[in-house]
Parts: structure tokens; C-alpha cells; sequence
């Protein structure tokens, strides 16, 4: 997995119940509301005298505001979803990081970042007053620490970082208590999640932080079935990949294909590494032992920096496994319109009501790694015009690809839908114990 390689959406938004419905009812004068606070805020020099995380988090230190886009506008004069207060962390928490080094805001993990750009970015997605919020956003950058010798960037830090965060939000402000921290909400967009380790084994035993299991995760780690590293209340988000992507290559449709079968990476040709454990589970190994030298198969070990147009090329664009389940490859494979075929067991997905990955998408269980040919040749003679069709929907594109701001449909967008539905459940099932 640490290998390198628009209109908006048919369905309804539903109002969610409770003060979230109300919002939802009054929302005109609310936005007028809002637009006026924010113009007195902009305006005010002095903080409030309360603490510090009172401060909108829509007026970053040291950083001026931006003309919206007529994206933007379009976003901030629909409803959104929910509610959500941003606080507005020390910069030792965040943007200190993102000024050390540009990588911060562009790798595979910078989900992080751009959330919380694009909810800053979008006053109808933010609460400018924490009363008024559903939930509260708590925005710590723990992937851009780029320390280590190889050049991917280092957890070791990421649990203290975040109990500090935590300390600072119970002690300063009062939400975090009344809830112990159920409606904070936190990005882990790790290999596996908040449990802030790379290695499987490691990171299950280490498990969540206490701190943190009462809380929503926005993670790209998801599997079918239990694991330690999804403990807690979360959503599934994609991994981040610029948005410039989709546009700089031709689109899906009009593309030269004249690659059958794709992938550019690690390819162990022994798995097992210095640290004892087998990468990949062994499923690169025995693709590049079954089709290192079928001429269908485009497989390269080595790293190339234009390797996206090479998956612009392909037909199949194969996604297995890595330390992690999840990888970059999925959205960029979706972006550039070639078929992902995903070779990773329980593996759980973002957004699937949206993306409805069985219609553009394969999967194939790892150990009929052997017998991928003939599933794709399969696929060549029956189906894969209706596959690509779906796939080159823009619709699906645009909810992979975390905008900046924010544009309905996005990924941001379907977070906030996410989040809104787990809202819902939550209010259910508290409604169902209070009539037993």
C-alpha cells in the first residue's frame, strides 16, 4: 500500500431529526444568520475573552479569506447534511505542519488536510457557533510528520499529538465533557485508522486510544467483519488524491486503451521482509509469478512519476493489497477510467451507495490470483462496456476526489451524508432504549 504508482448526486437529502430538522426548517433565516455572523467576525479584531477555541475556525491565523468560487456558492446556498463545528487549534496542531512541507496537503493521507480546508471553506457545512453544531470537527494533522530515512511520513507521534488536542478541547471549552466525546469527530487516514501503525500486528495490539474509542473516525481502513481498528464509530473515506488528476489526461471515454492489465509497484519477488512479516499477504509475489512475463500484463516493479498515464492506457488497472487492505490506486484508477480490480479479502468501501462499486468495479479473492486472466478475459467478452459505462459516470469520479472548496458531490460532501446518516442511527437507537 506505500508503494508510489459534475452534476451533483440523483438522491434526496433527508433532514435529519431533532435540531438538525430544525436547522433544516428555519434555514433561510439561519443562513442569513450565519452570513452576518461571519461578516462581524471577519471584522472583529479582538477574540473572544472565553478561550481561544471560540475563535471561528473559519478565520485561520495569519491567513487571509478567500473569494469563493461560484462552486463554492453553489454549495453554501444548498443545506447541508449537518452541522459542524470546526475548532480552531493551535498551528502546532495543524497548519505548522502543512508549512513544514508542501507534501503534507498532497499525499495519500492528506484527507486530513483537505477536510478540514473544505470545511472551512463551506459556511453551510460549518457551524459558526458551537450551540449550533451536530458535531464538532477536531482538526489535527498527525500524517505529515516526514522524518523517517525513507521518506513516508512517521505515526510515532500521532497519539500524544492527539492527547494533547483532547486535553486542550476538555479543558477549554464544555462539549467534549457532555458527551465524552461521542459527537467529536477526528480523521485517521492511515493504513489502519486510529490505530496509528502500519504493520497489522502492531497496530492491533496497540488498538485505538482509549481517548478516542468514543468517538467518530473518518478512516480509510474498513474491513467486513470485526477488527480491533475499527472499533469505534466511523466512516470509511477514500484516500486522498488531488483533484487535478481527473483533468489531466484525457477524459475516461475518449481514451486510447492499448493496455490490457495494469499495475506499477512493489513486487516482492521474495515477500517475506527484514521485519519477519510477508508483504502483501503474498499476492504481489504470485502476480508477478503468474503474469511477470505474460506479455497482457503490464506489471513494472520500479517507480515511474508518470505512471497515471499509464493507467489512463489500461483496461484493468489492478489493485491488491499492500500492508493494508485500501490503497491510492482505487480512486485513481476510477479517475482515469480504467476498470480497478480490486484483490483484497473483506475489504470494505467508501461511499457504496454512491459509487456502487460491484457495477464499476472487480473483485477478485486472493487466492485465485492464478486464475485473474481468465476472469478479465471473461469480462472483455461479456460485460465490460456496461462496466466502463458506469465507471466513466462523472458522478463517480467526483465523490472520490476531496475538493478545495468544497463542490456538492465531492468526497467532503458524501462525508458530511455519511455523517449525517450515522446521526440518524444514533438518534434511533437512543429513542429505541428510552422505550424499553
Amino acid at each position: 500500500m506505500r508503494d508510489p504508482k459534475l452534476p451533483a448526486p440523483a438522491t434526496a437529502r433527508r433532514s435529519p431529526p431533532g435540531l438538525a430538522g430544525t436547522l433544516r426548517r428555519h434555514s433561510a433565516w439561519l443562513l442569513l444568520v450565519w452570513f452576518a455572523l461571519s461578516v462581524c467576525l471577519f471584522l472583529s479584531a479582538a477574540p473572544p475573552a472565553a478561550s481561544p477555541l471560540l475563535r471561528p475556525a473559519v478565520l485561520l491565523r495569519n491567513t487571509k479569506p478567500r473569494a469563493l468560487s461560484a462552486a463554492t456558492t453553489a454549495a453554501t446556498t444548498s443545506n447541508s447534511p449537518v452541522r459542524i463545528y470546526v475548532y480552531d487549534l493551535p498551528s502546532r496542531f495543524n497548519r505548522d505542519w502543512a508549512a513544514a512541507d508542501p507534501r503534507c496537503a498532497r499525499h495519500l493521507f492528506a484527507a486530513e488536510v483537505a477536510l478540514h480546508d473544505a470545511l472551512l471553506g463551506c459556511p453551510a457545512a460549518r457551524a459558526a457557533r458551537p450551540e449550533d453544531a451536530d458535531l464538532f470537527f477536531v482538526p489535527v494533522y498527525v500524517s505529515c510528520n516526514f522524518s523517517t530515512a525513507n521518506g513516508f511520513p512517521s505515526l510515532s507521534h500521532a497519539r500524544g499529538l492527539l492527547a494533547d488536542a483532547v486535553a486542550l478541547v476538555r479543558r477549554e471549552m464544555p462539549y467534549w465533557n457532555r458527551s465524552a466525546g461521542a459527537d467529536h469527530v477526528f480523521v485517521a487516514s492511515h493504513d489502519f485508522g486510529a490505530c496509528f501503525h502500519p504493520m497489522e500486528d502492531v497496530a492491533v495490539a496497540d488498538g485505538i486510544p482509549e481517548f478516542l474509542k468514543k468517538s467518530i473516525l473518518l478512516q480509510t481502513f474498513g474491513v467486513h467483519g470485526p477488527h480491533v481498528c475499527q472499533e469505534a464509530e466511523h466512516v470509511v473515506i477514500p484516500p486522498h488524491v488531488p483533484p487535478e488528476v481527473a483533468l489531466e489526461l484525457p477524459e475516461p471515454e475518449k481514451a486510447r486503451r492499448d493496455i490490457f492489465a495494469f499495475f506499477r509497484g512493489k513486487m516482492e519477488v521474495h515477500p517475506k521482509n527484514i521485519s519477519g512479516r510477508f508483504y502483501s499477504k503474498k499476492v504481489r509475489t504470485e502476480l508477478l509469478h503468474h503474469y511477470g512475463r505474460n506479455s497482457k500484463f503490464y506489471l513494472k516493479r520500479k517507480r515511474y512519476d508518470d505512471y497515471r498515464s499509464e493507467m489512463a492506457r489500461s483496461l484493468f488497472c489492478l489493485c491488491p493489497l499492500g500492508w493494508a487492505p485500501w490503497s491510492p490506486r482505487l480512486v485513481e484508477s476510477v479517475l482515469l477510467g480504467c476498470v480497478p480490480v480490486i484483490i483484497a479479502d473483506d475489504i470494505r468501501l467508501p461511499f457504496p451507495s454512491v459509487l456502487r462499486w460491484q457495477d464499476i468495479s472487480l473483485q477478485v479473492a486472493e487466492k485465485d490470483v492464478a486464475s485473474l486472466e481468465t476472469v478479465l478475459d471473461h469480462v472483455v467478452a461479456t460485460n465490460l462496456s456496461a462496466i466502463q459505462k458506469n465507471l466513466w459516470d462523472p458522478v463517480k469520479r467526483k465523490a472520490l476526489v476531496f475538493n478545495r472548496p468544497l463542490q456538492e458531490g465531492d468526497a467532503t460532501w458524501q462525508v458530511l451524508r455519511e455523517l449525517e446518516a450515522l446521526l440518524d442511527r444514533s438518534q434511533r437507537s437512543r429513542v429505541g432504549s428510552s422505550r424499553r
